[in-house]
């Protein structure tokens, strides 16, 4: 797999999230806009904490994320579930920088190793990092919606 491709699509795509984001006002990232499950908080929460499990998880690299960011932002969670403050929006989006420079920085020269069976049907590393960019893009169509209602 070519690292240049898997890493642009990456960096492009997560770059676009994080724009989107950064253009809620604070006073409305945890507003659950009518006909979405979520709020935005929860969304860069989410996307944190499924990159980490898709990319770190399944190919048996050393995670990172507290356990509790599972309770929070996992598939099927919601905040209205939530029954303690989740990790601060700030400190989300620094992590979400951080994982992403550590992805580039400790998979790059690992993209042609295998993984073992999961349900993405990735075999490699780097067939997990484009599973994850397009579950980024995903986000980033639902970021947009959720913009457009929140105005």
């Amino acid at each position: 797999m070519r690292e240049a491709f898997v890493f642009e699509k990456l960096d492009t795509h997560l770059g676009e999230l994080l724009e989107l984001v950064e253009r809620c006002p604070a006073n409305k990232r945890n507003i659950v806009p009518e006909g979405f499950k979520n709020n935005l908080h929860w969304q860069i929460g989410h996307v944190l904490t499924v990159t980490e499990f898709h990319v770190y998880g399944l190919s048996d690299q050393n995670e990172t994320l507290s356990a509790n960011y599972q309770t929070f932002f996992a598939n099927g969670t919601k905040p209205t579930d939530w029954q303690e403050e989740p990790p601060a929006w700030d400190l989300l989006i620094d992590q979400l920088n951080e994982q992403h420079n550590r992805i580039r920085e400790s998979l790059k020269d690992k993209l042609e190793v295998p993984v073992k069976e999961n349900f993405l049907k990735a075999e490699t590393i780097g067939e997990l990092i484009v599973s994850t960019v397009l579950h980024i893009v995903n986000h980033v169509g639902i970021i947009t919606a959720m913009l457009k209602v929140l105005k």
